[in-house]
């Protein structure tokens, strides 16, 4: 995301407490914010979900439509990202056509859904090289205070777990729910100074050196990873944080039921 300057006072503040061990909001190093996560949020989407990350909330919808496979996959349903930053969640987001932070976004959490194998794509065939259902995941940032990506990949999920293929009323036979695979996970962390930090607000964000998101599912392997901003991780340090997604990563599939 892009990072807007941050004071000098309070970059100094951040760094002192660090050198003490302390976070700014008090939480450990590997301590998420507080999580609320409303599924089927709307009544006008096949799913949907609200996530609350701390102070940054995100809103995702999904819709269906029927319409005709990708030449390399005949046989598979079609699963679209996209991701809006609405100018009213922070001042340093403008309208107009997506930007590259939301493009990032998108293809962060489009990495973690597919190469996880979530959906069971083949399944969404209606008939090989004709016609597949088209799936298209939207997030919308509401408020942005830190860690788009695992808020964003919260409320996809959630929000795929709550979707259900409208067939009847595409005269495809009777409804039935996403079929679901794997649930994957993001955990983010980033580098200040020699402390590694997960969850990051926006004010820690603006003064880490390096961000590293880490992708698991249920079974604790590495899906998709995504390195943010210009600084260099060491291999302990990147080893460290694979080892704190697969733990954290359990700790929020209990939240999403």
């Amino acid at each position: 995301m892009s990072r807007a300057i941050l004071s000098e006072i309070k970059r100094d503040h951040i760094h002192k407490l660090l050198a003490k061990g302390k976070r700014v909001d008090g939480r450990a190093w590997d301590e998420f914010r507080p999580i609320s996560i409303q599924p089927r949020f709307s009544d006008t989407a096949e799913g949907s979900a609200r996530v609350k990350l701390g102070n940054t909330d995100v809103l995702v919808g999904v819709k269906m439509a029927i319409g005709t496979p990708f030449g390399d996959t005949p046989n598979k349903g079609v699963l679209s990202t996209n991701a809006e930053l609405i100018p009213l969640a922070s001042p340093t987001f403008e309208s107009g056509p997506p930007d590259e932070n939301s493009v990032e976004l998108a293809r962060v959490v489009d990495r973690g859904i597919r190469e996880s194998g979530m959906i069971d794509l083949e399944k969404l065939c209606i008939e090989p090289k004709k016609e597949v259902w088209m799936l298209f995941t939207d997030v919308y940032v509401l408020d942005y205070d830190g860690n788009l990506f695992d808020a964003a990949t919260l409320g996809a999920v959630a929000a795929l777990l709550t979707t259900i293929v409208p067939a009847k009323e595409n005269d495809r036979g009777e409804d039935f729910p996403l079929p679901i695979n794997h649930i994957p996970i993001s955990v983010t962390a980033v580098q200040i100074e020699n402390s590694i930090l997960v969850d990051p607000t926006l004010d820690e964000e603006k003064v880490a050196a390096a961000r590293l998101t880490v992708t698991t599912d249920e079974n604790g392997d590495l899906r998709a990873m995504q390195k943010g901003f210009t600084g260099a991780l060491k291999i302990d340090q990147i080893n460290k944080m694979i080892e704190t997604s697969q733990r954290l990563g359990n700790e929020l599939r209990k939240i999403l039921g």
